[in-house]
């Protein structure tokens, strides 16, 4: 029996726990990741992971599932259930031309979401029986859908981009929130590099370059500035767990290879000694987020995924 794989989006954790709970209870499929907005779904990370059904809120505070799904839609493979409580004929006839393939309505209803994921799933186990027929007896099809999932994302085995997210994970930066963004950038000074550009351009412009590298050059200045502000959101986020992580490091062991290598490369050294009072106990700051060294935390992940 084939393991469907669920990817859950929903700003809330309480319903992202339901419909992990009902899923797993009835044996419909795993888990294989989570998001609480649409600004952290991708369609090349869920084409990555092999997601075969993605459930997704309609109403998020970045980026709302309508504007997701639209985004994804043209190169995941996988099927689409929209979840919200507003039932609006105007919103729901938008998802269903989008490629949706259900609707659920919240507050959630178990006898309503099992007999949805069921005929989802049954629909889709079919699907896959039938392609492993026709895979069998050609390959060109196969090829042909490889090439165009992997389009947004073909550098993802490129030495820079592993070399980075190794040693983000050393940093204890885990998940797809803001790692992805900074792989990304990664992937744009590497490109930048090779055309003869060395300095490290203004932050909004390489966010820019980022999203143009998504979802291509064709997109409104609104779109833009929205993108922009939440890549930077996701990366702010990723930057101070990796502060935290290091401080914590200190902490535990002044002298953790970890830490002596990256803790004055990465961040402030004033900065990482006031999150480690912080952890302590001794001190109380609110100010350690937005004060994040960005730029230069971006241009030493840059250096070390080079190796030098």
């Amino acid at each position: 029996m084939i393991a469907l794989k669920f990817f859950i989006v929903d700003d809330s954790p309480t319903v992202r726990a339901m419909l992990s709970n009902i899923i797993e209870e009835e044996d419909l499929g795993i888990i294989a990741g989570e998001a609480e907005d649409g600004s952290e779904v991708y369609a090349d990370v869920l084409t990555e992971n092999e997601i075969d059904i993605l459930l997704i809120d309609l109403l998020m505070p970045n980026r709302d599932g309508i504007e997701t799904v639209r985004e994804i839609a043209p190169y995941f493979r996988g099927k689409i259930i929209m979840v919200s409580q507003v039932e609006t004929k105007d919103m729901i006839g938008e998802a269903y031309s989008l490629g949706v393939e259900h609707y659920i309505t919240k507050p959630i209803n178990r006898l309503e979401v099992v007999s949805i994921l069921k005929k989802v799933c049954d629909h889709l186990l079919m699907e896959k029986s039938l392609h492993d027929i026709q895979q069998s007896l050609s390959f060109l099809q196969t090829h042909s859908q490889k090439q165009e999932s992997e389009i947004h994302y073909q550098n993802i085995h490129h030495p820079i981009i592993t070399q980075g997210k190794n040693i983000l994970l050393e940093l204890g930066v885990i998940g797809e929130c803001g790692l992805k963004d900074l792989l990304d950038i990664l992937w744009v000074l590497s490109c930048l590099e090779k055309e003869g550009i060395r300095e490290t351009p203004p932050l909004k412009d390489l966010y820019r370059k980022v999203i143009e590298k998504r979802i291509g050059p064709n997109i409104s200045a609104q779109k833009v500035q929205k993108e922009i502000k939440a890549g930077e959101q996701r990366i702010r986020r990723a930057i101070h767990q990796a502060l935290e992580h290091i401080a914590s490091l200190g902490l535990t062991d002044y002298t953790n290879p970890t830490f002596e290598n990256y803790s004055s490369r990465f961040f402030d050294y004033s900065q990482v000694r006031m999150k480690m009072l912080e952890l302590e106990g001794k001190i109380h700051n609110d100010t350690t987020h937005s004060r994040i060294n960005i730029k230069k935390f971006i241009q030493a992940l840059f250096l070390e995924a080079k190796g030098m």
